[in-house]
């Protein structure tokens, strides 16, 4: 009973904090525009075509939005893609095959970018050999873009500034067709492996695998604590550091103010913060109207990179249908707790053997607002 009482007076203080500031006033101003700023700055900003293209490539998805990319631009044409190794995720991520899927996803935007302007993106891939078993700073790419009257504009170039991953619940009352799905995984590259996920009882057996893996990833103190280290709190804590989670918007912000979500109570396994903040995602992961992936015969650097370019034109592709996507990592993670449902979800999917590299739920969503992002101009060194 205390503990419910000590809730209460806290939730009632966040209203307190609202009305005190005036409540028009405090929703109308906990929009964090300057960590938002690349997404309507892109392309705009820069008459260089490689910080065009990179402005538009800093966009792209990546785990827990860590954002490792580093640019070094070199001569008049040219530029190094590499890593920020502080920028992994070494528990959720061991191997770092996320983080080099969310370089693949970066290096497709660019690619987009570069041809909407008339140029061809000339790319080297790992010009200092593939980085194994870990990143270990040797370059992802050397690129050079070229002035090409013949390279076209891919379609899909248009839902760049549209796209989000959907991580909230879906409408289970509005199937997603089939054939809908097939061209979502229509649009990926020669060699890979794809697959959607479309009848009933299938469906079922991958939520109730999903939310084991959730239960396993927020369960592990390691793998959660991952997570909380990286959200960003409020309009503040997004505008200086536009990376990581970000825990904005009024009413969040709000309770942060109260001491209802602070960093301190998702960090204590015990409170109701924790709790409530696991059964969320129930809601959301029991919501899929379905599944895509994407997979490979094996699992090298390269296989990460073209399943990074792959999925962004899934990711693309679905927000043109008007179709939420939302990739679910857990159960494709490296850590000895997962072990049992990696092979688990490999076999459900048929792909034993084969490596998947993402899987996601699809249906149909609310409209969301964009993550908070770090200006090229911050990543380039």
């Amino acid at each position: 009973m205390a503990k419910s009482r000590r809730q209460f007076l806290r939730i009632a203080g966040s209203t307190a904090v609202i009305a005190a500031a005036g409540a028009t006033g405090f929703i109308v101003t906990r929009t964090p525009d300057k960590a938002l700023a690349p997404w309507s700055q892109a392309g705009s900003a820069y008459t260089d075509p490689r910080k065009r293209a990179l402005s538009y490539a800093v966009l792209a998805p990546n785990p827990h939005n860590q954002q490792p990319w580093l640019v070094t631009l070199e001569g008049q044409d040219s530029f190094t893609l590499s890593y920020d190794l502080g920028q992994m995720l070494p528990h959720t991520d061991p191997f770092n095959r996320q983080i080099v899927i969310g370089l693949g996803c970066f290096l497709e935007l660019m690619r987009m970018a570069a041809a909407s302007d008339g140029y061809r993106a000339d790319v080297t891939l790992f010009p200092e050999g593939e980085p194994e078993p870990v990143l270990d700073g040797r370059p992802i790419a050397r690129v050079t873009l070229v002035k090409d009257g013949s390279v076209a504009a891919s379609p899909l170039f248009a839902e760049v500034f549209n796209r989000r991953s959907n991580k909230e619940p879906f409408d289970m009352s509005t199937p997603v067709a089939l054939e809908d799905m097939s061209s979502i995984i229509g649009v990926v590259g020669d060699g890979a492996i794809t697959g959607a996920i479309h009848d009933q009882e299938s469906i079922e057996i991958l939520k109730d695998l999903s939310w084991r893996a959730h239960l396993i990833e927020v369960e592990t103190p390691r793998t959660y604590m991952e997570s909380v280290d990286v959200m960003r709190f409020g309009k503040a804590e997004i505008n200086a550091t536009p990376d990581g989670i970000d825990l904005g918007g009024p009413f969040l912000e709000a309770l942060n103010i109260a001491g209802i979500l602070t960093r301190e109570e998702l960090s204590d396994m015990t409170s109701a913060a924790y709790a409530q903040g696991v059964d969320m995602y129930r809601d959301i992961i029991w919501s899929a109207m379905g599944y895509v992936y994407v997979a490979t015969a094996t699992n090298t650097r390269r296989d990460q990179i073209a399943s990074g370019r792959d999925w962004i034109r899934m990711n693309l592709k679905a927000n043109q249908l008007g179709i939420a996507i939302h990739p679910l990592s857990q159960a494709l993670q490296e850590y000895p707790e997962m072990d049992a449902l990696l092979t688990e979800l490999h076999e459900t999917l048929g792909q034993q053997g084969s490596r998947v590299q993402m899987f996601a739920r699809v249906g149909y969503g609310p409209a969301l607002s964009p993550s908070p992002r770090w200006p090229i101009d911050a990543k380039i060194t």
